[in-house]
């Protein structure tokens, strides 16, 4: 009998990670998608596509078709969903694979059927939608079936998810949106107000990738960054230092801070206890930001650590989900 393809995919805001059963994380792209407006043609989907943002001619947008976790262009997702499945597999598979995509735990149901319908016609011939929170638990490794309570914060591009987990299934969950890319537009305003110049989303995310901090560090770090001066118009390189873009983020990461902090409140107080006990785990990509674990710490007195793999978690969890229901469902046969 031939073998049925798994396939968890992480349908991020930021990116897209596609994960195949016996073969692990396979595929991971920014999920830009550049069109031509005239014709109507996908020029470039991913990393390609990526490259082109904010430097494109008239005719050519590059756009991201998701929003905070949502599909705010289903023609261009269902599209470039085909384009990663089938990158992904190869075009030799001859039965449809079984695809699980998790969502942000916040989303209403008109949402969830669009990621259904898109994700069916991509090609899939069984879809499972999973909430975000227990797809990254599982794939930061925690046994989520056991009656203990794990707490998860998963900061991706567009959304945080936050949860308290308790034999496989969320007890107390909230999401805000405000992730990852609210790190790119705070830093964008703030160089802005305080130096006068304009940089762009992706010199943004460099800046938070290479010296971006949460927290007041001991020993600063410093880089060089170019934009445009809002007096003259010309071109202009300004050193930029580790404390301020912890000014720059204070707001934004806070946000998430006051996020968590509702959540603990919400929580039955034995789950609080074994949450005090075991710590805070963080995913996704936005728990690389540098000092966010000693800030959740400062602010909960919770200890706070970030999983392995931050940025794969999820994607593998959405997977191993699969693998979970397929198991169950074979053994009840």
């Amino acid at each position: 009998m031939m073998q049925c393809t798994d396939i968890g995919i992480d349908l991020g805001t930021a990116s897209i990670l596609v994960y195949i059963r016996g073969r692990g994380v396979v595929l991971k792209e920014p999920s830009v998608v550049a069109f031509d407006r005239d014709t109507n043609k996908i020029k470039a989907i991913g990393e390609e596509a990526r490259l082109m943002l904010g430097r494109t001619p008239g005719n050519i947008v590059a756009v991201r078709p998701l929003r905070q976790g949502v599909i705010s262009d289903y023609t261009v997702t269902e599209k470039m969903m085909k384009y990663f499945i089938q990158k992904a597999i190869g075009r030799r598979s001859l039965r449809k694979p079984r695809i699980a995509v998790c969502v942000p735990s916040g989303v209403t149901e008109v949402e969830k059927k669009a990621v259904e319908d898109a994700t069916y016609q991509a090609g899939a011939r069984e879809v499972v939608i999973i909430e975000e929170p227990i797809a990254a638990a599982i794939g930061a490794g925690i046994d989520i079936s056991k009656p203990c309570g794990n707490m998860i914060v998963d900061i991706g591009g567009g959304t945080t998810d936050i949860a308290v987990i308790s034999l496989g299934g969320t007890v107390v969950s909230a999401s805000v949106k405000v992730a990852g890319d609210d790190f790119d537009e705070a830093i964008v305003r703030f160089m802005r107000k305080k130096h006068n110049l304009l940089i762009g989303e992706r010199t943004a995310e460099d800046l938070k990738i290479k010296i971006g901090s949460a927290f007041k560090r001991a020993e600063p770090d410093y880089m060089e960054v170019r934009g445009r001066n809002l007096v003259t118009g010309l071109p202009r390189t300004v050193k930029v230092s580790s404390e301020d873009t912890e000014e720059a983020l204070r707001d934004t990461t806070s946000q998430i801070v006051e996020a968590i902090h509702s959540v603990l409140e919400k929580t039955p107080p034995e789950l609080a206890a074994d949450i005090a006990d075991r710590g805070i785990v963080l995913t996704g990509g936005g728990s690389l930001l540098r000092g966010l674990e000693d800030l959740i710490c400062s602010k909960t007195g919770i200890t706070t650590m970030t999983a392995e793999e931050p940025m794969t978690a999820v994607a593998i969890g959405t997977g191993k989900y699969v693998e979970f229901a397929a198991g169950y469902r074979d053994d009840n046969i």
